[in-house]
């Protein structure tokens, strides 16, 4: 809740707390990496691959959440100064930081500590502790904590705009588009959002809503590459402001990888989905499709017509 007193204040706001809670969440990375890098052990990597490539799949499905926040720098983007330039360096140059970085701190920790070790809650600071690098430990456990706080902040953030960009095209009612007398930002939205992610957080079990919200965003992703198919199709006219090179190679190997991904986690995850999937066609046929600018548009042409 106090995350979303900041959003609400101001999106420069946003940005200067993020900045400075990235900046202490990369130092931390940086002296874990650097740090652990001489206690490496290269027997801790045998066999590379315990799992085989089905453990490789489920893990990176488990962790597929983190990717909201990519999601994110797309959702802000009528908040860029120039989006078309700021948007896709943002998107790309961000995920070839995260890649590297992931890479980094799998490779070491897997070689400080054996794989079988890792199944904790803290499994960065507990292998720094049974390796004697207390002082390191505290310094990484408090860039965790900070890397939390900045990933529910870019998380809050996209879906308030998303929200946000719904109800202006009448999929949600007008009240989530409107925008604070003060602040400018679309306030009701972000106050939404973050009501309805502290309380059911505070309620359920943080693993099932993790996996849930890894299969909601695999299928959100699905349906954008799907969706840039069928837009180069039909509308192939249509004045693009960012245009995915390669298609449609790159949409359907995107596709791909996400039902991959979806197809490796649970069935107990697949039917909450599913559920939570009728709940939202139920918003949409009944309320949604009826009143969308979108769905309104071809109506209203037809009208000119004739």
């Amino acid at each position: 809740m106090a995350i979303t007193v900041v959003l609400v204040i101001g999106i420069r706001e946003s940005a200067g707390a993020n900045n400075f809670m990235v900046t202490v969440k990369l130092v931390a990375i940086l002296i874990f990496i650097f740090a652990a890098l001489h206690y490496i052990h290269p027997s801790n990597w045998k066999p590379f691959m315990p799992n085989g490539w089905q453990g490789v799949l489920t893990g990176g499905a488990i962790v597929f959440f983190t990717y909201i926040g990519f999601d994110s720098v797309s959702t802000a983007a009528e908040e860029c100064r120039q989006p078309q330039r700021d948007v896709p360096f943002g998107i790309i140059a961000s995920l070839i930081i995260c890649a590297v970085l992931y890479v980094s701190v799998a490779i070491v920790l897997t070689g400080i500590q054996h794989w079988d070790t890792l199944r904790n809650a803290a499994p960065v600071a507990n292998a720094l502790r049974a390796i004697g690098l207390h002082s390191v430990q505290r310094w990484v456990t408090l860039g965790a904590l900070t890397g939390m706080i900045s990933s529910l902040l870019v998380f809050q953030l996209g879906q308030a705009r998303v929200w946000f960009a719904m109800s202006r095209d009448g999929l949600l009612p007008r009240i989530f588009s409107k925008v604070h007398a003060r602040f400018r930002t679309p306030h009701i939205s972000t106050w939404a959002a973050g009501l309805f992610v502290a309380v059911p957080a505070g309620i359920f079990d943080i693993g099932t809503l993790a996996d849930l919200s890894n299969i909601g965003t695999l299928f959100a992703f699905l349906l954008v590459s799907l969706g840039v198919l069928v837009l180069r199709s039909r509308q192939p006219e249509r004045k693009r402001a960012f245009r995915t090179p390669w298609v449609p190679v790159i949409p359907i190997l995107s596709i791909l990888c996400c039902l991959v991904l979806m197809a490796s986690l649970p069935l107990e995850t697949w039917a909450r989905f599913l559920v939570w999937l009728a709940i939202g066609l139920t918003i949409y046929f009944s309320y949604s499709r009826h009143r969308s600018e979108f769905g309104r548009a071809p109506r209203v042409a037809s009208v000119g017509k004739a």
